[in-house]
């Protein structure tokens, strides 16, 4: 047999568990104030909530964003942003396939078209997506719904929720580590 001549462990090892992977979807990157709430506030909640943060405001070099912000108007400039916006899109593709869950911030007069469409992938791939909306505006298709009725339909369905509190996102995750709300 294959194991003779080989000495058996006396102790086993403890699993590897990696981190639950949670990706967030949010347009909070575009304006100085949203990075500051962003980075400093929502993105080290989740991390200290236990779950690795698949960040897609991180995932690109910003070198290589200011190199092509600062290209002159034109063609050139126009050609380098259509191969980075599909180098952009391809890394968030990946990273929401790699996560556990989703958390999207849903603040503004309409969801962010961008987040919109995260969540909808994140839900035809069956993730978790828990809306985080702590805007008070009113920004749904009828009294029935909170946001986009579509935009809330993929979250409730995913079997997550929508929260005015970023400090609710704990209970509204607990499912992915076998928790209930």
């Amino acid at each position: 047999p294959c194991w003779r001549g080989r000495r058996a462990s006396a102790t086993l090892e403890a699993p590897v568990t990696t981190p639950l992977r949670i990706y967030i979807a949010s347009p909070l990157g575009f304006s100085q104030a949203g990075r500051h709430f962003y980075g400093g506030v929502l993105v080290p909640f989740v991390r200290d909530l236990g779950y690795e943060v698949l960040d897609p405001w991180a995932l690109t070099d910003p070198g290589r964003l200011a190199a092509v912000q600062a290209m002159p108007y034109g063609t050139a400039r126009r050609e380098a942003w259509r191969a980075l916006d599909r180098e952009i899109g391809a890394t968030n593709r990946a990273a929401i396939d790699a996560a556990h869950g989703v958390v999207a911030v849903l603040d503004g007069v309409d969801v962010d078209s961008g987040t919109a469409a995260e969540v909808g992938y994140a839900f035809a791939r069956g993730k978790l997506i828990v809306g985080y909306r702590g805007d008070f505006r009113l920004s749904a298709d009828n009294e029935g719904s909170t946001v986009n009725l579509q935009v809330e339909y993929f979250i409730r369905e995913s079997g997550g929720t929508i929260v005015e509190r970023y400090e609710d996102l704990a209970p509204a995750l607990a499912s992915l580590r076998g928790g209930s709300s």
